[in-house]
């Protein structure tokens, strides 16, 4: 089984997103998605999940989807004004990384950076 993993990273405090939580969905070819693993990170901000890919990989999308609004919020409610936007709430909804993933056994990590208007992320070994 492949695994799909993540160091998710706060950008505003400069700590991991402890606690922020992470989708992965297949999409499906009549547009469809089908939920793959809903879980939340780590003390870390880490994700890691084993995932049965489908027969046919080499084209098959996936989406990673992190749920920053929700995160950002709840830490605005600790009186951290910096994370909320003129309407009282962060611009981004979700993150959504789209991936293919093309070998059944490798591991996928995804390292991603957050903060309330924007994100980096990148593909690593």
């Amino acid at each position: 089984m492949a695994t799909v993993s993540s160091h998710i990273l706060d950008s505003i405090d400069g700590g991991s997103a402890v606690g922020i939580r992470a989708q992965l969905f297949r999409i499906e070819s009549n547009g469809l998605r089908t939920k793959l693993f809903d879980i939340s990170a780590d003390q870390e901000g880490r994700i890691a999940e084993l995932v049965e890919l489908a027969a046919e990989t080499f084209e098959q999308e996936y989406e990673l989807v992190f749920h920053s609004r929700d995160y950002f919020l709840a830490k605005s409610n600790a009186n951290q004004e910096p994370f909320i936007a003129e309407n009282g709430e962060p611009t981004m909804k979700t993150v959504v990384v789209r991936l293919t993933m093309k070998d059944k056994e490798k591991r996928y990590h995804i390292p991603i950076m957050l903060a309330p208007h924007s994100y980096s992320v990148w593909w690593s070994k």
